[in-house]
């Protein structure tokens, strides 16, 4: 009997991404339907409010409500990303995420460092001993790598790291310029959703704008294009 193909790791990627993209798209389009669009807009008229009249609390409260949830390795970063380009804006949101993350991160990695090291050595040792030969091998440039193209997952990079003979500061501005493309990807992608009172409006403008729909797909490249540019830069080192 001829056996079933499986499809290949690729195939199944791209069919997961392809089901995720129609679920948005309907979830989008029907959202009126689930929920009580105009209540929403009026609290989105009471944040807007709330940002225009205190710009400098609602700045404080996202950049500590953004380092405590990274810092503790609280899921939803990207989420909080997206909000965030939504309510602040790309360029001011992308400059309080941007420190706000490495600030987390950096936190984490101290608390690594001093606090909880003996507790982390005994669950993740033997991924220790492989990071610390990669970066005798490659020094700062390997966390740059994990910070474009998360291998490893974000909070395990900042406990190991917090592990390794690597200094604060530059664990610091690698993470800080390793992780912005991502950072700038998703506020872009935020800043670009819809604003939920078009919603509730009969001639509203179409949901996926252009602007939208490239964010989305930078997000999706952003690791393909990450790893093409890391490995040109590899084998320039190389020579």
């Amino acid at each position: 009997m001829l056996q079933e193909k499986k499809p290949s790791g690729m195939a199944s990627k791209l069919i997961a991404a392809v089901l995720l993209m129609i679920s948005i798209i309907f979830l989008w389009r029907h959202a009126a339907q689930f929920i009580q669009v105009d209540y929403l807009a009026a609290k989105e008229n009471e944040l807007r409010q709330l940002l225009q009249l205190h710009p400098y609390l609602v700045w404080a409260s996202a950049f500590v409500i953004y380092v405590f949830a990274t810092g503790l390795s609280i899921p939803g970063a990207a989420i909080l990303s997206l909000f965030l380009g939504w309510y602040l804006g790309f360029t001011t949101g992308t400059i309080l995420v941007s420190f706000a993350s490495t600030t987390g991160a950096t936190l984490a990695f101290l608390s690594s460092r001093y606090l909880l090291r003996n507790r982390i050595i005994k669950r993740y040792g033997n991924r220790l001993e492989g990071m610390n030969e990669h970066l005798k091998r490659e020094g700062a440039f390997y966390l740059f790598t994990l910070r474009l193209i998360p291998a490893i997952p974000f909070f395990l990079v900042n406990l190991l790291m917090g592990l390794s003979p690597m200094r604060v500061r530059t664990f610091w501005w690698v993470s800080q310029i390793g992780m912005l493309p991502g950072t700038i990807a998703y506020l872009y992608a935020g800043s670009n959703l819809p604003e939920l009172s078009t919603l509730s409006q009969e001639d509203r403008p179409p949901i996926f704008t252009s602007q939208l729909v490239f964010g989305f797909i930078i997000l999706g490249l952003l690791p393909w294009i990450a790893k093409g540019a890391l490995k040109l830069v590899s084998e320039r080192r190389k020579r």
